[in-house]
């Protein structure tokens, strides 16, 4: 198309317009632009300039071309320091613009409503992230290119509901519905990494190399880099909170599948605090709410129903490596958090600090329920685990059986003004007093849970950890991970444990085996009055399994001093006691068939090899139970004489813990009788038989089931549905219900209710259509069970989502977990 003389004169006149307007109203906030406008004639603003003259603009065709006129310039200059700062201040008047839209039709007709100018805008957000992810960390980038680009990257993101929609579930299916959201998804992770890069260099960097025209201080600079960094974060996790993004997000190969959301973790993971930042609290805090973000990315990637997150990141060898390098992070995490240090500094902070050490229990539970990751976490948290049960024992009851201590962590979320956080620094390059120009007012709204709640949730994922790697189930591991877990407890327990957990003081020689002993016992007692709203009762079971297996096995002579140098002289060195391996796979342990609860409803094939763990993956001879317990006895006798005094002294344990629980523990005698094993078994096989799951026949089970819901939300979702009979036909009520349910207790999601409501539904029509017995027999059944004749909504509790289970083997399914 040619362009004769006049038009280009036109195009000319109105570029050069565009770029006063930029430059001279992009510092109005939209009150003072709001004034302009409604002062004005025909929508034409007049605005005086610093120097003194009269600028003229037409606010309409300002806003109709303002996107596509940034999109040029963005390829058609150099990516140097003016570029970036005319582009943030266009960023910044667009953002203004669209935020007086509601107040005019006529703006709100161009931004909002016109489709051409909707995917300008959408295309400008992209371009733009594509240009600041090819950035790169050179030794010649000033302090203000640092700043402008993490500014860039943080505003560019906030342009987006800002000129979309401010609703995330409406912002999330207009990008979704983009053909290049890949580009977007991947573009905007690589642009905040590059942002988190720099600001590692500026942690890490000398005072001296902080002079930006001899005006900001280093903690300056930090602190603003810190604020744009956690801001881009959090719209990363705001996004992934949504499940369809989440959903899609996991099909990208490059973040996905390459890692790259990964490298992104590993990078803010490792952000270190260095002098003399360790002194202000508003870096420490930043830094800590930014990692705990991450982890939140993290974890809600991991409740991916479609996809398994974890199954697509160990589909490549180079991906599994740099998970299990995350994974080493979030536990070195864990093990400082443990430090009494840290403990009390966290309880001297005057910011929030986020949700980091729940957050990566919440992580070490998931990659410890996953095949992929369970040996690996056994081999380099076990010397954790048990340095933690060798801790003294009233220590022990004030930081894991107490609802006081430690304190609990304050999470918040950044109140983001872009308007405001644009102009700091833009500000900073005009002002005559610079020192003053750049200070960041942040603004946190707090996000806090009870205390009481947050101990119960970091007691209850310390018990599913230790659940996930002692489960053995044959048909997904490996046979060398039988037992691995309770033999490296073992090794551990022969080590010096304040390698693992300095800071504590720990008892030493063979009265460590019975502070273990008695540790582990206060935790399992603990972790009975946290059924059913924390945990379920399959979890502590496998907790009372480890427990019993490890009292037989323990010999208290080789907990004497001399044995902790030989342990460490010798790599791998097991215990005489553990060179025999378990040759008698039909011994029936006295806990059999307790780990189904009355109301649960797994699939057959689930609970037939959920028994065999139990039984038979786990087992150990006869021959070594003797050898050892003989030594032992006396060592537990002691445990076993104070048990009941020493469990309630520090600890919340409610009167009713253990209630619904097969096989309470008491003097010494950690398994029932056999006989009302038997007598429970049977009861346990007539409710199965009764009560059958609808679960695909030929589909193999890969995980560990959890229930979804308490004894409460079980009543108020029967009581809905006695008046809401066909609910599952109506979407909206089915959300409604499952925002009801989450307020008390565990996320109950839409589609976890909706598979729960049909399968409820067809097993109550199988139930009617197959059960003959008369209804005195139903009534008798019941009397046994303790409860009605029979809770149908406990039933299907178990087997929501499993037709979505993704290929690969997890041990416990992630989606129910009670967070």
């Amino acid at each position: 198309m040619r362009v004769n003389k006049d038009e280009s004169t036109c195009i000319a006149e109105q570029v050069i317009d565009l770029i006063s307007a930029v430059k001279e109203l992009h510092g109005l906030t939209s009150q003072k632009l709001n004034k302009l406008i409604k002062d004005s004639e025909s929508f034409t603003i007049h605005f005086q300039t610093e120097k003194g003259s009269q600028l003229k603009i037409d606010v309409e065709k300002l806003a109709g071309f303002l996107p596509l006129h940034l999109i040029a310039v963005l390829l058609a200059s150099d990516k140097d320091e003016p570029l970036l700062r005319y582009l943030l201040c266009g960023i910044r008047l667009l953002h203004s613009l669209c935020d007086l839209a509601s107040r005019h039709t006529k703006l709100e007709q161009i931004l909002l409503d016109d489709v051409k100018i909707s995917e300008q805008l959408l295309d400008l957000v992209f371009y733009m992230l594509i240009v600041l992810s090819s950035s790169r960390q050179e030794s010649h980038n000033t302090n203000a290119v640092l700043l402008l680009h993490s500014a860039l990257v943080a505003c560019t993101l906030y342009l987006l509901p800002g000129c979309i929609s401010s609703h995330w579930q409406d912002l999330v299916q207009v990008l979704l519905a983009h053909p290049k959201v890949d580009i977007f998804m991947d573009s905007a992770f690589r642009a905040v990494h590059i942002a988190i890069s720099f600001l590692q260099v500026k942690l890490s960097a000398q005072c001296a190399d902080f002079n930006m025209r001899s005006s900001l201080t280093a903690e300056q600079i930090v602190n603003y880099l810190c604020q744009q960094c956690e801001a881009s974060i959090q719209f990363l996790q705001s996004l992934c909170q949504q499940k369809l993004f989440r959903e899609r997000l996991i099909r990208n190969k490059e973040l996905c599948g390459k890692g790259g959301v990964l490298f992104l973790a590993q990078a803010i993971l490792k952000l270190n605090v260095t002098p003399p930042f360790v002194e202000s609290s508003t870096v420490v805090a930043a830094v800590s709410r930014l990692k705990a973000k991450v982890l939140s990315i993290l974890l809600h990637l991991c409740e991916a129903e479609s996809i398994s997150y974890l199954d697509e990141v160990a589909s490549s060898p180079g991906s599994l490596d740099l998970a299990k390098s995350v994974a080493l992070q979030f536990l070195e995490l864990l093990k400082a958090a443990l430090d009494p240090k840290h403990l009390s500094a966290c309880s001297e902070r005057t910011l929030p600090m986020g949700l980091l050490r729940l957050n990566a229990m919440r992580l070490a539970d998931i990659f410890s329920d996953d095949s992929n990751f369970r040996s690996y976490i056994t081999t380099y948290f076990t010397s954790v685990l048990t340095a933690v049960f060798s801790l003294r024992h009233g220590e022990f009851l004030s930081i894991w059986c107490s609802s006081e201590l430690p304190p609990r962590e304050e999470d918040a979320t950044l109140e983001y003004d872009l308007f405001t956080a644009a102009g700091r620094i833009l500000d900073a390059f005009s002002s005559l007093n610079l020192s003053n120009a750049i200070d960041v007012d942040i603004i946190l709204t707090p996000r806090n849970m009870p205390q009481v709640t947050y101990a119960r949730q970091r007691t209850s994922l310390f018990v599913k950890v230790i659940a996930n790697l002692h489960c053995f189930v044959p048909s997904i591991c490996e046979e060398q991970e039988r037992n691995l877990f309770l033999h490296k407890f073992l090794e551990c327990m022969r080590m010096d444990p304040s390698e693992s957990l300095p800071g504590f003081s720990f008892t030493s020689g063979a009265n460590r085996a019975i502070t273990v002993c008695r540790n582990l016992r206060s935790l399992l007692s603990h972790a009975k009055s946290l059924i059913p709203n924390f945990l379920n009762e399959e979890d502590v079971q496998l907790l009372r399994v480890f427990i019993d297996q490890l009292q037989s096995l323990i010999n208290p002579a080789d907990f004497e001093e001399h044995q902790v140098q030989k342990a460490q002289s010798t790599a791998g060195y097991l215990s005489p006691l553990l060179k025999k391996e378990p040759s008698n796979p039909n011994n029936i342990n006295s806990n059999q068939k307790e780990e189904i609860s009355e109301n649960s409803a797994f699939q057959e094939g689930q609970h037939n090899f959920r028994n065999e763990h139990m039984n038979h993956g786990d087992d150990i001879t006869e021959e070594d139970k003797g050898k050892s317990g003989a030594i032992a006895s006396a060592v537990f006798k002691e445990i076993d004489t104070d048990f009941q005094n020493v469990e309630t002294s520090g600890s919340d344990t409610s009167s009713t813990q253990g209630r619904n629980f097969v096989g309470q523990m008491g003097n010494g005698d950690f398994p029932e009788s056999n006989e009302h094993i038997k007598e429970n078994g049977c009861l346990g096989v007539q409710e199965d038989e009764k009560l059958e799951t609808i679960q695909t026949e030929g589909k193999q089970p890969r995980k560990r089931k959890r229930t979804i819901m308490n004894d409460y939300q079980m009543t108020i979702i029967e009581n809905a549905l006695v008046d809401e009979p066909d609910m599952q036909r109506n979407a909206a009520s089915i959300q409604s219900w499952a925002d009801i349910l989450s307020l008390h207790g565990s996320e109950v999601t839409f589609s976890q209710l909706k598979n729960w409501i049909n399968n409820r539904k067809a097993r109550l029509a199988r139930a009617g259509k197959d059960v003959r017995a008369p209804m005195e027999l139903d009534n008798a059944h019941s009397e046994r069970l303790g409860g009605p004749a029979v809770r149908h909504s406990h039933d299907s509790s178990e087997s929501h989502g499993e037709d979505n289970v993704p290929s690969g083997a997890r041990l416990v399914q992630n989606t129910s977990r009670n967070w």
